[in-house]
């Protein structure tokens, strides 16, 4: 039986530290609460009804409302929702079936888009959450309209042994003040707006089950891949070597839009610079929509491949 949907998102402290932060959001937020065998996944959802869903992967040790420097936006032609995982800090609930592989992780995101009643819907992921994205466009392309990857990790480069040396003492004894350490590090002191940041300390503390991972992408699978797609990488970032999973990108992803953004951390992505990362993010969503659209007047002879 799944936990109470009431209680699973942490101590009150940590629920008004979440509510506080999806305040910032700007824009009217729904809450949905989609129930499958492996639990209750909590969504925030804005934008038109009737838009293109949009869904939103937040990064490792985040939560959904985490997206608040880009629902807005983003919302403004589609329709976004931005998804708890179960098991990880946020307001979604364990079930009976527990997310133990990568298998178990894309049938979980398989059932979030049912739930949506999304056939398809554009991915948009970050870090971690760019990761899983990639996983599930790689194994149900046909559900996938665009994929977004900002600073997606072990993708197309491994992680940077400094990084992992720095996140130890976080991952050994998780704690508020060490997940702000590893912040202000990481980021170089320029991380999001004071809410999120008592948001992320309070969700070191959360508890939650192992983090699925996985290995990288196959290079194969990555050349076969022909969903339109936007990879922006932080070229501050201290989780990977940017120009080199760039480089990957470009070589691997073939048709793709490959940029790394200057200015930016791993971690202070996708908040700050925002204005940077929401222009790029609507201009390719734009872009690749008219490239598909059919003229007036002509049938409409795309396959599903390519809508």
């Amino acid at each position: 039986m799944a936990e109470d949907a009431t209680t699973c998102g942490g101590t009150a402290e940590f629920r008004a530290a979440y509510r506080a932060v999806i305040a910032d959001w700007g824009v009217p937020v729904e809450t949905l609460e989609l129930t499958s065998p492996f639990g209750v996944t909590h969504v925030n959802a804005c934008g038109p009804p009737d838009g293109d869903p949009l869904v939103l992967l937040h990064g490792g040790g985040a939560t959904a409302a985490s997206w608040y420097a880009n629902a807005a936006p983003l919302s403004r032609t589609r329709r976004v929702y931005a998804v708890d995982r179960i098991g990880e800090a946020g307001l979604s609930a364990r079930g009976e079936r527990a997310i133990r592989t990568p298998a178990d992780l894309l049938d979980w995101l398989d059932g979030t888009l049912d739930g949506l009643g999304a056939q398809r819907a554009d991915l948009c992921g970050h870090s971690y959450g760019g990761w899983i994205a990639l996983r599930y466009a790689l194994r149900s392309p046909e559900r996938v309209r665009r994929l977004m990857l900002l600073d997606p990790t072990q993708c197309f480069a491994g992680f940077s042994p400094r990084y992992l040396l720095h996140a130890l003492p976080l991952l050994a004894r998780p704690t508020a003040r060490r997940a702000r350490a590893f912040l202000a590090w990481e980021t170089r002191g320029a991380a999001g707006g004071d809410a999120w940041l008592r948001l992320y300390g309070r969700a070191a503390e959360f508890p939650r089950g192992r983090t699925v991972t996985g290995g990288r992408p196959k290079r194969a699978e990555l050349r076969a891949f022909d969903r339109p797609t936007l990879a922006l990488f932080a070229a501050d970032s201290r989780a990977h070597d940017s120009r080199r999973a760039a480089a990957a990108a470009r070589r691997l992803l073939g048709d793709a839009s490959v940029d790394v953004v200057p200015g930016l951390s791993h971690h202070g992505l996708p908040m700050v610079g925002a204005e940077e990362v929401n222009g790029r993010l609507v201009r390719f969503l734009a872009s690749t929509a008219a490239a598909k659209r059919p003229v007036r007047g002509a049938p409409d002879r795309r396959t599903d491949k390519e809508s």
